[in-house]
């Protein structure tokens, strides 16, 4: 099992970015996914939940009406599309699998940084 993020970076307060993680290794389309961060000095906080197929979706409050969740099942990726974005969303945004209602694999992680 590989997860590999990406779409990280530095943005003022009110941007967007959208984050991606590649999966392979596993059929894909057979797992619900889901997007976690850590910030700075922080524990992890669980951002959005996907199921396998798409159709439903679950977010944390904090990001509710920001941030949204997506997969591409023939392409193997996962998606986070962040609007709005605050400094409180600063953090290391990590995907993972899920397994039996917990998250088994994780990928290295990406940066997001928010800051005027």
């Amino acid at each position: 099992v590989q997860l590999v993020e990406s779409g990280g970076g530095l943005v003022h307060p009110g941007g967007s970015l959208r984050l991606s993680c590649a999966a392979s290794g596993f059929t894909f389309s057979e797992y619900s996914m889901s997007w976690v961060r850590q910030a700075p000095g922080k524990g992890l906080e669980w951002v959005s939940n996907i199921s396998s197929g798409g159709s439903s979706t679950g977010s944390a409050d904090s990001v509710k009406g920001r941030f949204t969740i997506s997969r591409d099942n023939a392409k193997n990726t996962l998606y986070l599309q962040m609007n709005t974005l605050k400094p409180e969303d600063t953090a290391l945004y990590y995907c993972a699998r899920r397994n039996w209602g917990t998250q088994d694999y994780w990928g290295q992680g990406t940066q997001v940084t928010v800051s005027s």
